[in-house]
């Protein structure tokens, strides 16, 4: 069975930083992963990507403040999150891809907040 694991999460003031984890069990082969994030009110937004071979691709809101990585031995993504401001606040879900289909993470909340 597929499981994703999130762990970083919590409440940071603005100008903070937070790094968040997700590691991935019961799965062969992982392609693509990446991290979405989902605020209150609002649309999923993809936030990050990052290839098997470590290419990534963030979105406008959040390059130059985030990064991502991964080390494939152990099936694990990061986000790396500096410079946070409150409109970061949101659920932050990972995800990975294989050949069949795409895994998600039950989420970790971000909160950024004086």
């Amino acid at each position: 069975q597929v499981q994703l694991v999130e762990s970083g999460g919590g409440l940071v003031q603005p100008g903070g930083s937070l790094r968040l984890s997700c590691v991935a069990s019961g799965i062969f082969t992982i392609y693509g992963m990446g991290w979405y994030r989902q605020a209150p009110g609002k649309q999923r937004e993809l936030v990050a990507t990052i290839t098997k071979s470590g290419s990534t691709n963030l979105s406008d809101s959040v390059k130059g403040r985030f990064t991502t990585s991964r080390d494939n031995a152990k099936n694990t993504v990061y986000l790396q999150m500096n410079s946070l401001k409150p409109e970061d606040t949101a659920i932050y879900y990972c995800y990975v891809d294989n050949i069949l289909r795409q895994y998600w993470g039950q989420g970790t909340q971000v909160t950024v907040s004086s």
